[in-house]
């Protein structure tokens, strides 16, 4: 009799059946950890949005709050690592999460705390956006908080995203005060032991937006993107989490890459400028008529 038959014939209790057919019906669980931002262009509003946007069920662990609107951010404050680690254990003993998704941290306790719970669940797959400044240039990870990232975190991830400004930071030689190219910084982020290496070009002065996935053997796949008008607040996190949405979703990491730039870049397509600073992706694009109806 194979597994299917077994289920088939065995008697569910029938307080635990309805509770069985509710968990088939759930989407897949994406568990993120970012700060706050009442803009709701970055951080967890972002990751929220993005993640059910497509299609998951988003769990939120709080990491710091933030002070900032469209135009920069004023001020942070980190959460305590205990209650980092509290509501991230609260949720893991509760639901099974399908991908992990990790923003800004706020201070190298959090990033420990964040470390252990993560290494606890080595076959979930980790997606790290390395959130080091705003898009204004406010400082929002000290070179110690990028020490524990090397350190703790990233031999951890499946995938980091860090733009061209963030791999350059974080893969440079502080003794020698190198300049690498972006297939170095590759190399080095690699050599700390994560999987793979999404680097995007936003920021460097070519027509066209080049970003760029690495794995052990060096470049998997290179996607260019036509270059959008204005500047954009939280694209970085819209694309990590869409693809950890992606991966979550079953999609493999080159397909999940693929995916996640195809719903970023549409998103911002349709940005909008709420205030007196950036704008604001619509992570919501999808949804809205904006061609009118032909009834």
């Amino acid at each position: 009799m194979n597994a299917s038959s077994k289920l088939t014939n065995r008697r569910i209790p029938a307080a635990n059946l309805k509770l069985f057919i509710s968990m088939a019906d759930t989407p897949p669980i994406v568990l993120t950890f970012a700060a706050s931002d009442p803009t709701g262009g970055a951080g967890m509003q972002a990751d929220l949005l993005t993640l059910a946007a497509m299609g998951c069920h988003p769990l939120s662990v709080i990491t710091a709050i933030t002070v900032q609107d469209s135009l920069g951010v004023d001020d942070f404050f980190p959460l305590d690592a205990e209650w980092v680690a509290d509501q991230a254990r609260a949720v893991l003993e509760d639901m099974p999460v399908a991908a992990f998704k990790i923003g800004m941290l706020g201070s190298v306790e959090c990033i420990a705390a964040i470390a252990e719970i993560v290494g606890d669940y080595p076959n979930i797959p980790l997606i790290l956006d390395p959130v080091l400044s705003s898009g204004r240039g406010d400082e929002l990870s000290s070179e110690d908080m990028m020490d524990a990232l090397g350190e703790m975190l990233i031999p951890q991830t499946t995938l980091i995203t860090p733009n061209s400004m963030e791999a350059r930071r974080l893969a440079a030689d502080e003794d020698n005060g190198d300049n690498p190219a972006l297939d170095e910084c590759a190399a080095r982020l690699l050599s700390l032991g994560c999987e793979f290496v999404l680097i995007t070009g936003t920021h460097e002065n070519t027509p066209q937006v080049i970003n760029t996935l690495y794995g052990e053997q060096g470049v998997i796949a290179s996607h260019a993107w036509p270059r959008l008008p204005g500047s954009y607040h939280g694209s970085g996190c819209t694309l990590a989490s869409a693809i950890a949405a992606a991966i979550a979703q079953g999609m493999d990491i080159v397909d999940a890459v693929k995916d996640g730039q195809d719903f970023t870049w549409h998103a911002l397509q349709a940005g909008f400028r709420p205030g007196m600073g950036q704008y604001i992706p619509d992570r919501l694009f999808w949804a809205r008529d904006t061609h009118g109806s032909d009834d």
